[in-house]
């Protein structure tokens, strides 16, 4: 019992930091990597999108997890997978062209119309 207060409590924390995490980046794409541990490719995929971490928020999926059975019948044979706010993206490595692309039909959407 302690250790289920113990656990619901810092899933409460957890949750807390991520949600202040989010507020402070409430206007940035989220791009979602979905994965698997160890996955040399997907290490090179974040290491090549270091460079462009202050356009989007990074959220990583474990596709191993038991909660993420539909993303590992999906994508097993094809990580490293990526979205962009909810929509497939890329898979295989990181095409920098086409992140680009949609960073920048998302960032010209967002900005206020100049007159």
């Amino acid at each position: 019992m302690y250790w289920l207060m113990l656990n619901t409590l810092g899933q409460v924390k957890s949750s807390a930091l991520w949600l202040r995490r989010l507020s402070t980046a409430k206007h940035l794409p989220v791009l979602t990597l979905f994965t698997k541990y160890p996955c040399p490719l997907c290490d090179e995929a974040k290491e090549v999108l270091e460079p462009y971490k202050h356009r989007f928020v990074l959220q990583e999926v474990d596709i191993t997890l038991p909660e993420n059975t539909v993303w590992y019948e999906r994508y097993k044979y094809d990580i490293p997978v990526f979205h962009l706010n909810g929509q497939f993206l890329m898979m295989h490595k990181v095409q920098t062209h086409t992140l680009m692309k949609k960073l920048e039909s998302i960032e010209e959407k967002e900005r206020p119309n100049q007159l």
